[in-house]
């Protein structure tokens, strides 16, 4: 990916091709396909990223967990980054970097797949382009935020990323997105981005919560994910048919 500051995404989690191609299509700068809390399999998240791929915007993948093999198959299908959660520690950041990165500089298996253009572009991506690969890794507990500053300047981490349901859950405030202890743990992490020159962002689901956390000085948003779209949007369906009958 390019530049993370001043970017917006979208969240997807639905299994459907379709509605990556919609996300895709709607004018967000990038769209996260989540393999950690879906069912979603490779066959059906290449299938996504193509979908995305159609619509315009780059395309972030969500990993399961920060593990080399996970990581290896999720990259051979070409994402533009990489979103690695439940990062503490710089040496769990540094693991996420080497499992996105060819040797020397890391231990990715190498392979003609699909990142490769299928072995058309063979040797250009493993020498050079697989670099263009961001690595995004998110801050999710109190140890994390006590971390954020060694984690940011790690060699190789290209944003990091706020998950307010986990953080604010594991400070015992789940949801309150104005708890004063929530916040000054978003200013810690800010401040340490800010310190390291890497992009902060974070996730809104709702159009409240877009708006409540993205005032907070984060320099990316994810607004919105396909399910809340979907729950919102039959909502507004419901109500509105029933003030007319």
């Amino acid at each position: 990916m390019d530049e993370l500051h001043d970017t917006v995404g979208t969240w997807t989690s639905l299994s459907d091709p379709a509605v990556g191609e919609i996300a895709g299509g709607a004018d967000f700068d990038f769209v996260v396909v989540d393999t950690e809390h879906t069912p979603l399999g490779l066959e059906t998240v290449a299938d996504c990223l193509r979908a995305v791929e159609a619509g315009g915007a780059d395309t972030l993948v969500r990993v399961p967990w920060n593990d080399p093999v996970r990581i290896k198959r999720l990259l051979d299908l070409g994402p533009d980054g990489l979103l690695v959660p439940m990062v503490d520690t710089a040496e769990a950041a540094r693991d996420a970097v080497a499992a996105a990165r060819y040797p020397p500089e890391g231990e990715r298996g190498i392979a003609a797949a699909r990142a490769a253009d299928y072995g058309r572009n063979f040797e250009a991506y493993v020498r050079e382009e697989h670099r263009d690969c961001s690595v995004i890794v998110q801050i999710e507990s109190e140890v994390g935020v006590e971390n954020a500053a060694n984690i940011a300047a790690v060699d190789g981490i290209d944003g990091l990323f706020v998950g307010p349901a986990d953080l604010s859950a594991a400070l015992g405030v789940f949801a309150e997105w104005t708890n004063a202890e929530f916040l000054a743990a978003i200013d810690s992490v800010l401040a340490a981005g800010d310190e390291a020159g890497v992009p902060v962002g974070t996730l809104g689901t709702t159009p409240d919560q877009i708006r409540a956390l993205g005032s907070l000085g984060f320099d990316y948003m994810v607004a919105g994910a396909d399910f809340t779209h979907l729950v919102e949007g039959q909502k507004r369906a419901l109500d509105a048919a029933s003030d007319v009958l």
